[in-house]
């Protein structure tokens, strides 16, 4: 069976609208350097032609990546109430008990995670440790560096 994948609505539109962009302008473009690449003669010594060859199989990998997202997209009902559970969608304000320093995340699919911006794939250890656990409880996620322990202050969907 193929990985599903959870995205949002606001996801999959970002999606679509990629997918249409490398299939129409990108590949263009492409084409156009390998084009150009051609008219500078022998091809076996030609960098232009391999780099323009190069770009159009990294084009054509990401388009297949982008419509196999796109076959297999489960749509997260952002609007769905989950009785205060942290689920999908969710933004939580926990308590890191070793640092006493409060955090805030939001915990998305994986498609859409971004630890930088503390977007938090519900597939990781942390996202995969908070799902299903309500305000006041404690939490333990298990890490690299040891057993991590964090207190979950707030759930807002």
């Amino acid at each position: 069976m193929a990985k599903e994948f959870k995205i949002s609505t606001l996801r999959l539109k970002e999606l679509e609208q990629e997918l249409q962009y490398l299939k129409t302008t990108r590949e263009k473009e492409v084409a156009e350097q390998i084009k150009e690449a051609r008219s500078f003669g022998d091809l076996s010594e030609n960098s232009e032609y391999d780099e323009a060859k190069n770009e159009q199989a990294k084009l054509y990998g990401r388009i297949a990546e982008v419509e196999n997202i796109l076959s297999h997209a489960v749509i997260i009902d952002e609007t769905e109430e989950t009785s205060g559970r942290i689920g999908i969608g969710c933004t939580i304000k926990v308590l890191d008990l070793e640092t006493e320093e409060e955090e805030l995340y939001a915990i998305v699919g994986s498609q859409e995670a971004n630890p930088m911006e503390c977007r938090i794939s519900d597939d990781s250890p942390f996202g995969r440790a908070l799902l299903g656990h309500m305000v006041g409880e404690t939490v333990e996620v298990e890490a690299p560096i040891g057993v991590l322990k964090y207190k979950i202050l707030a759930v807002e969907k």
